[in-house]
């Protein structure tokens, strides 16, 4: 008997009523501040590849080599042009590989700051 009771208690339907509450403010504010830092360190670090690179230039100069290698060859030969005369000789050589290296090191640093105001009333 308390079994099939206890069935009907579990099988009738029951109301579930939510009560009415009434808030105890009638107007409010509230003000919330976030402050927000950031810190970004970066390193840049460049590097500048080339050719080879062989060049001369000059006034009351001649230029002379048995090779096709140019002025950088063993052979090559510089001559005054006219014997007495000023002259100028300038060469210039670089080997292929790096050219620059750029070394960049910085920081960044940030800041931000938000400020919100809510105002409520019923």
């Amino acid at each position: 008997m308390k079994k099939w009771l206890l069935l009907l208690m579990l099988a009738s339907p029951t109301v579930a009523r939510a009560e009415l509450v009434t808030p105890a403010f009638t107007s409010g504010s509230m003000q919330s501040t976030t402050t927000t830092t950031q810190e970004i360190t970066e390193t840049i670090e460049t590097e500048v590849f080339g050719g080879a690179y062989s060049r001369w230039s000059g006034e009351n100069i001649l230029h002379t080599s048995t090779s096709s290698g140019g002025i950088v060859d063993t052979d090559s030969v510089f001559t005054v042009h006219t014997a007495g005369d000023p002259f100028t000789l300038e060469i210039t050589t670089r080997a292929a590989g790096v050219v620059e290296t750029i070394d960049i090191d910085r920081t960044i640093e940030t800041s931000a700051t938000t400020t919100s105001l809510s105002v409520f009333s019923q």
